[in-house]
Order: C-alpha cells, then structure tokens, then sequence
C-alpha cells in the first residue's frame, strides 16, 4: 500500500453518520452500505482529504492495533469501496522547489 496516496470521494456518492455509525448512499447504482464506527472515522478521514499515511497515523494513535492488522483492514476497506466506484486513489502532487540562481 503506498502511504502517499490521496483518496477522493466519488461526486456520486453522498453519506451520513447515524449514531456513531455511517450510511454511504451511491447516488449512481442507488445502493446504500453501512460503515461501522472505526470505518465512520475512516470515512470521516477521508472526507478531511486526509492522505493514507495521515490516516494510518491517526488511527494507530486513536485505537490499541498493531500496525500490520490496520493496513490489513485499511487495504480491504479501501479496495472495497474503490471496487464499488466510492473513492478512488491518486498520488499526491509532488511539488519541487525549483530556485534560480
């Protein structure tokens, strides 16, 4: 899994939390799933535009799990929701410093 990567919601999908947990509704295919409450925080992360890595490190300090059974989860979670068009991952743009002399 490349921590650098960037995942962007879908403009199709729109999503809700309900008691600590949260609804995502595919406004495309007319589906709806569930998000339990470390998937919502998932979730919430990424709507913050947060990159993997930044959402591996928040949820490693927020909950009490080995790293490797996080990116396990986190790569199913994401490869689900990437399978079912809810997001999709992008490299971040690498900025250079280019300074002239």
């Amino acid at each position: 899994m490349d921590l650098d990567q960037l995942i962007s919601l879908s403009p199709k999908v729109i999503s809700q939390e309900i008691a600590g947990e949260t609804v995502i509704l595919d406004l495309q295919s007319e589906c709806y799933f569930g998000l339990d409450a470390v998937g919502s925080r998932i979730w919430q992360l990424i709507r913050e535009d947060a990159s993997l890595r930044t959402i591996r490190d928040t949820l490693l300090e927020e909950y009490e799990v080995e790293e490797a059974q996080l990116l396990s989860d986190l790569e199913a979670l994401l490869a689900d929701a990437r399978q079912r068009g809810l997001i999709t991952l992008h490299r971040a743009p690498h900025t250079t410093d280019q300074t002239h002399n």
